[in-house]
């Protein structure tokens, strides 16, 4: 939903993202179901389901409202790191992109792990820009500001590979309620992605 223009750039640059995502959406009780459906959407980004990981922690609840344990979150991910020999991690920022406590919860544990030494050496760390709500429904219009503005990495799509994102996120069939299908012809996560280096 957000990370498709980072994960198409990094593997154009050669690099082989793996997806570590810390819940299996199971918000309304659909967690296999969505698995499925990130499974299925990754494999359009061209990211094989052997790379693809759901943590179903039952103290990680998929809530929107509910913030998570920072050390709990923060072992869990320094496993997969370890596990995975991982040298960049890209994750949410502060924002969230969307003020959702699960995103912001993710920030602050990989936020722990890189402040507190615990990352290995040589990992690095990007964190994507939460814009204003303007600019996250301007689609390709955002381009020229994020070009811009000042970041450490920025990741364009063509408009080929823009198509290719929207197919990915259409895999996630469960979710694609009316405000999401406005978020398929407007969001500009779906286009470019800014981060910074923390």
């Amino acid at each position: 939903m957000f990370f498709a223009p980072a994960l198409l750039g990094l593997r154009a640059a050669g690099a082989a993202p793996a997806v570590l995502c810390c819940s299996a959406g199971n918000y309304y009780n659909q967690g296999e179901i969505r698995k499925k459906e990130l499974e299925e959407s990754c494999c359009v980004l061209g990211i094989p389901a052997s790379d693809v990981t759901v943590i179903d922690h039952r103290d990680l609840p998929d809530d929107p409202a509910v913030e998570w344990d920072t050390q709990l979150l923060a072992t869990l991910v320094l496993k997969h790191i370890e596990a995975k020999n991982i040298d960049l991690v890209v994750t949410f920022d502060a924002g969230g992109v969307s003020g959702h406590a699960n995103h912001i919860s993710l920030y602050s544990a990989v936020r722990y792990l890189h402040s507190e030494g615990k990352l290995p050496e040589g990992c690095r760390v990007l964190v994507l820009e939460s814009v204003n709500l303007c600019r996250k429904y301007i689609s390709f219009l955002d381009v020229l500001i994020s070009c811009l503005l000042p970041r450490d990495a920025l990741f364009i799509l063509t408009e080929e590979e823009t198509e290719q994102a929207k197919r990915a996120m259409r895999c996630h069939r469960s979710q694609l309620l009316w405000f999401r299908q406005l978020y398929l012809l407007f969001s500009r996560y779906l286009v470019v992605n800014s981060l910074r280096l923390l």
